[in-house]
């Protein structure tokens, strides 16, 4: 069994934080032309304060922890993150922007409950399904499970409305019930019943109807609904092969409407190029595939469930940040991690890392 961190994942994670923090320094600068919301200051104080310093506390508590310490609690951290996220629908305590009840503030601190209660489910579906391995492709002890505990906390955030959580979280949820044996078919009625949820929500919900048909008709509305993906387009396609320079980008000064969230990736591809952001995705994939190796040489089921199902949380949103810059997939308002605007998904994200980590500190010895 290894004593030591897994090396080289360790190294593409160095690599995406620190081309992280160049790519959203330099988009955090186009907030210097807005006169108003966020300024250049509070969002980079935010960052490196709750996002890489808290984030890097709790990664290197979680990698020397040992993670199977982390079953005894973990029904208790998942009642807690439900109930956490339940606050943003209490007055005077949840905050409510642009329609969406995602944020609480406690004394002037802000953060988004959604992480926590993505990064508890994980766990919670890791410690039933290692623990019940022998019934996980009966529709009772495989698919009920994940209806209850993923359904409860994608219930909340629906509520809020926030379909991109559930999307995510579901996906997240979705790959642990593989990794741990679940029968395809059963998946494939999960992915069928997600298809129809997400038609659900165009119907009740505008917003996302409006997503969707901008997906389909990018240059309908140009300088309404689409015009951000259009931006993002002219963003990425004029930084050609390798870019304008670091700190060069003109879209984000007054054209991009997401410079340091949802549009990051087109300040990244306009100033780093194709090369650049080719880059940017193969760190991701390295780091997935990495991932990936450590669960499948964890010392135990737990951990091995715990690993995927973190990792596919991390990946799956950065690829679909990424994709929904291109035009690839409907805009749902995900970020990039290790790279976009977000204290709190960012301090969330290290300290999943830190378990993986933890995981990778006692694999079995590869043979």
């Amino acid at each position: 069994m290894k004593k030591t961190l897994d090396t080289p994942f360790l190294l593409v994670l160095g690599c995406l934080v620190v081309f992280g923090l160049l790519i959203f320094t330099s988009a955090a600068l186009g907030l210097l032309a807005k006169s108003s919301g966020a300024t250049f200051s509070s969002v980079t104080v935010s960052q490196l304060l709750l996002g890489f310093i808290l984030g890097g506390i709790l990664m290197i508590f979680f990698s020397r922890l040992d993670y199977r310490l982390l079953r005894k609690y973990t029904p208790h951290f998942f009642i807690f993150a439900l109930l956490l996220t339940s606050l943003t629908f209490v007055p005077h305590i949840g905050l409510t922007l642009k329609g969406a009840s995602r944020w609480i503030v406690i004394a002037g601190f802000s953060f988004q409950p959604e992480e926590i209660l993505k990064f508890a489910t994980i766990m919670f579906l890791a410690t039933y399904y290692s623990a019940h391995y022998k019934t996980v492709t009966t529709w009772k002890g495989g698919v009920l499970p994940l209806c209850i505990i993923a359904g409860s906390g994608a219930l909340l955030l629906l509520l809020q409305p926030n379909t991109a959580g559930v999307i995510i979280l579901g996906m997240a949820s979705v790959s642990i019930l593989f990794a741990a044996g679940g029968k395809v078919t059963h998946l494939l009625i999960l992915a069928a019943v997600g298809v129809l949820a997400i038609v659900g929500a165009a119907f009740k919900y505008p917003h996302v109807a409006e997503r969707i048909d901008t997906f389909i008709h990018q240059e309908s509305d140009p300088h309404g609904a689409g015009w951000q993906i259009q931006q993002s387009l002219i963003a990425i396609g004029s930084g050609g092969w390798t870019g304008r320079g670091f700190g060069q980008s003109i879209e984000k000064f007054s054209y991009l409407p997401e410079p340091i969230g949802d549009s990051i990736f087109a300040v990244a591809g306009e100033e780093f190029g194709f090369i650049g952001t080719t880059l940017l995705v193969l760190l991701f994939c390295a780091f997935g595939l990495l991932g990936f190796r450590i669960a499948s040489h964890a010392s135990d089921p737990f951990g091995g469930l715990l690993v995927v199902g973190l990792v596919v949380l991390i990946v799956g949103q950065s690829f679909f940040n990424m994709a929904s810059s291109v035009g690839l997939v409907p805009l749902i308002g995900v970020p990039l991690i290790f790279v976009s605007h977000g204290g709190t998904a960012l301090a969330m994200a290290l300290a999943e890392v830190g378990v993986i980590l933890s995981v990778s500190r006692r694999m079995r010895t590869r043979t």
